[in-house]
C-alpha cells in the first residue's frame, strides 16, 4: 500500500444516530489528525444553492452551479469554520430550515459528485477522519482503516430523543423509533452511494459501549495500521 504524506485516511460510516461526528471529532483529536466534517460540507452546499435561488428540480442548473463552488474547512481562531465561495457560513448551517434543506440536496446527484471531489482533495495526503454513510464505499474506497459504527435501533432513538428533549423539543420514544426507522430505510435505499458496511471495514457496535470504549477500540486499531504500513516502508 503507498504511504500518504501526512499520515493514514480514516473513514467511519454507519447509520443516523449512531455516534459517529462524536467519535469521529475526538478520534482526529486523540491522533493528531483532521477531522472533515462531510456533513457541514452538504450544509454548506445546501445554503449556496439556497442563497443563488436554484431550482432544485432543474439537475443541469444544479451541476452548473456545482461546478462553481467552492467549500472548504479551515480553522479560524481555534476553531473549524465552513468556508463557502470565500464565505464563513459556520454559523448559518444549524438551522431547521437548512437541515431540511440539507436532507434534499445531499440526494442529489451533482451536489454528491461535487463534494465527493473535495473531499478527496482534502483527503488525499491522508491524516484525516471522515464520517459519513458511503465514506469507506464510494469517498475513500481505498481508505487505509474503515469503521462501520452502528447500535441498535432501540439505542440510537434513545440517544436522539433525549438530545431532542434536551433542546425543549416535545417528542416520545415511540415517535423516535419509527423516525430512526424511516431515516434507515431512506438511507439503505437511496439511489445513489446507499448506506452499507463496507467489506473490509470493522464493525463496532456502540450499544453497549461509551464513547471512551469505542475511542479506545478504534485508537489501537488505528495505531496497529499505521505501524503495520510503517514497518513495510
Amino acid at each position: 500500500m503507498k504511504s500518504r504524506p501526512d499520515g493514514i485516511v480514516i473513514a467511519i460510516d454507519g447509520p443516523s444516530g449512531a455516534g459517529k461526528s462524536t467519535i469521529a471529532g475526538q478520534l482526529a483529536e486523540r491522533l493528531g489528525y483532521i477531522q472533515i466534517d462531510t456533513g457541514a460540507m452538504y450544509r454548506a452546499a445546501a445554503f449556496l444553492l439556497s442563497r443563488a435561488d436554484v431550482d432544485l428540480t432543474d439537475l443541469a442548473a444544479v451541476e452548473q452551479f456545482c461546478q462553481n463552488i467552492d467549500i472548504r474547512l479551515e480553522v479560524v481562531s481555534g476553531r473549524q469554520a465552513v468556508l463557502a465561495n470565500g464565505m464563513d457560513v459556520t454559523d448559518q448551517l444549524r438551522t431547521p430550515e437548512m437541515s431540511l434543506l440539507t436532507s434534499r440536496t445531499s440526494m442529489l446527484k451533482p451536489v454528491r459528485e461535487a463534494l465527493m471531489k473535495s473531499q478527496q482533495k482534502m483527503g488525499s495526503r491522508g491524516g484525516v477522519v471522515l464520517e459519513g454513510r458511503d465514506i469507506g464505499t464510494v469517498v475513500f474506497p481505498d481508505a487505509e482503516i474503515k469503521f462501520y459504527l452502528s447500535a441498535s435501533v432501540e439505542e440510537r432513538a434513545r440517544r436522539r430523543c433525549e438530545e431532542l428533549i434536551c433542546k425543549g423539543e416535545p417528542v416520545t420514544l415511540a415517535e423516535t423509533i419509527a423516525a430512526v426507522v424511516e431515516r434507515d430505510r431512506q438511507d439503505s435505499e437511496r439511489d445513489i452511494a446507499p448506506l452499507r458496511q463496507a467489506d473490509d471495514a470493522i464493525l463496532i457496535d456502540s450499544s453497549r459501549l461509551s464513547v471512551d470504549e469505542v475511542l479506545t477500540i478504534m485508537v489501537t486499531r488505528c495505531h496497529n495500521k499505521i505501524d503495520n504500513i510503517d514497518s513495510l516502508l
